[in-house]
């Protein structure tokens, strides 16, 4: 995660916060209290549809009908603010602290959002970003030892990879100096770039070329590379 956090008070200025988001290159602004606790997330998507841009939404008549008065009431302030307070999501989606990272990747994709603050306590102590995945990403594959070891070695990761995804089940490797040729039969011609990507990414591999025959599951019919 990131931290300290870059953040907004509520009584900010939806000016101030659009300039501070854009100076700091980021698309989203925590919105916490003066002793730190988190009341929302303001973001660029907070300030699609306003007046000022001619882009506010234009609801059917019926809509407006089927529409409470306390939420259309919401939704004008919503669009119409002028303080960080009034237009920021309050609904907010966190992780925290000591959460695995796979539960918060679950959450990012689940609920579709782009960073998860994380609190202590409901206090704001840093932010997790799709961009902090990347780099940590980045960190672990630069750190990665590309050494060749023997071809046996290669063949037998490649293979175990193989044999544990319910595609690879009918790939065999051939590995010669780190060169890699994949043969057998696959019924998705999607698998082809799984086996591919499945062998590249062991440790050693120069190159991968493949051989892969698709058998068509309705008519039988085997496809030639």
């Amino acid at each position: 995660m990131t931290a300290p956090v870059v953040s907004a008070g509520s009584d900010m200025s939806i000016q101030d916060a659009a300039r501070l988001m854009l100076a700091r290159r980021i698309s989203g602004l925590p919105v916490v209290s003066q002793d730190g606790k988190l009341l929302g997330v303001v973001s660029e998507a907070d300030f699609l549809q306003r007046p000022e841009l001619g882009t506010e939404p234009k609801r059917s008549w019926w809509l407006e009908w089927l529409t409470s008065e306390g939420a259309e009431a919401d939704q004008y302030v919503h669009l119409h603010g002028r303080k960080v307070g009034e237009v920021m999501a309050r609904n907010v989606v966190t992780t925290r602290k000591d959460a695995p990272l796979e539960e918060a990747v679950e959450l990012m994709i689940k609920h579709r959002v782009k960073r998860l603050p994380v609190v202590d306590q409901g206090k704001l102590v840093g932010i997790l970003t799709r961009s902090d995945l990347m780099r940590a990403m980045l960190k672990i594959l630069s750190s990665e030892p590309r050494r060749v070891s023997d071809d046996e070695r290669i063949r037998a990761d490649i293979e175990s990879e193989l044999a544990r995804r319910g595609w690879g089940g009918f790939i065999r490797a051939q590995v010669e100096n780190g060169e890699v040729e994949l043969t057998g039969t696959i019924f998705d011609d999607r698998s082809r770039s799984a086996a591919r990507v499945a062998a590249e990414n062991v440790p050693g591999v120069k190159s991968v070329r493949e051989e892969l025959i698709y058998i068509e599951p309705l008519s039988g019919m085997a496809i030639l590379p």
